[in-house]
């Protein structure tokens, strides 16, 4: 009989990472690295206590959580709505293997300044450069799970007069979420960055530029402190949504 296997203990994954900060630390108090180019970890942990303390800190925290949270949702609805329908005709499908084939190689951020052209410099243009950027994931996720449903079950909800806005609602979503919210957790991750840059490269408040205005003053160990945070963020969103795709797949 073979043995139950046993899976090993989850702090066994966080080994590396304190490896790596305890490492990072010794060779910073050593003086191998200079503070001044490389900080320890706990001079950034202080740092982000301190961020956390500081209500124009979480201000700017907001800011930049608006605009994650407007451009991903945003992402969802429009990269749902387009596999689903770019899966129901030929043409749409070949149209959308086009686009993607074209656009998805092409890094988004080449037309942030068209955005910022004719969005401004506000918010707008943010939220449309995220949503853009994470909707793709999500729209070839949405498009391969609707392709690889059972055709059996779409004819026999027809053959009982379903009709197909309630076979969309009860069969089509149901069996494409998994792969929806696997899309999605792709997509925020890719926000997490995007919202960072546009606000590296055009904004007057958000975590991105307190970022640039902590290095243009050479404090390192501030500028940090939105790295880790938009890190963390983005860590948070891909558990929570994969602890959905599980929950999806065993309903």
């Amino acid at each position: 009989m073979n043995a139950p296997t046993t899976s090993p203990p989850r702090w066994l994954s966080l080994v590396p990472i304190l490896g790596l900060l305890i490492a990072w630390e010794a060779f910073c108090r050593l003086g191998s690295i200079s503070p001044g180019v490389l900080p320890p970890p706990s001079s950034v942990a202080m740092h982000a206590a301190a961020f956390f303390t500081d209500p124009h800190s979480l201000v700017q925290l907001g800011i930049t959580m608006r605009r994650l949270a407007a451009g991903l949702v945003l992402a969802v609805i429009l990269g749902v709505m387009l596999g689903i329908c770019a899966s129901l005709f030929r043409w749409t499908t070949e149209v959308l293997e086009i686009l993607i084939g074209i656009l998805a190689p092409l890094p988004k951020i080449a037309i942030y300044p068209a955005l910022l052209l004719t969005l401004g410099f506000g918010d707008a243009s943010k939220i449309a450069l995220v949503s853009i950027d994470a909707m793709f994931p999500i729209t070839i996720a949405t498009f391969q799970a609707v392709r690889l449903i059972d055709k059996k079950l779409l004819w026999s909800a027809a053959a009982m007069g379903t009709s197909r806005i309630h076979i969309l609602h009860k069969v089509v979503l149901p069996a494409c979420l998994p792969s929806i919210i696997t899309g999605v957790r792709v997509g925020s991750v890719i926000s997490c960055i995007v919202v960072l840059l546009a606000e590296m490269l055009a904004s007057t408040d958000g975590l991105g530029h307190m970022l640039v205005t902590a290095s243009r003053s050479f404090r390192t160990a501030d500028m940090f402190v939105p790295i880790v945070i938009m890190s963390l963020i983005g860590f948070s969103l891909d558990k929570a949504l994969g602890r959905g795709a599980r929950a999806a797949a065993h309903r």
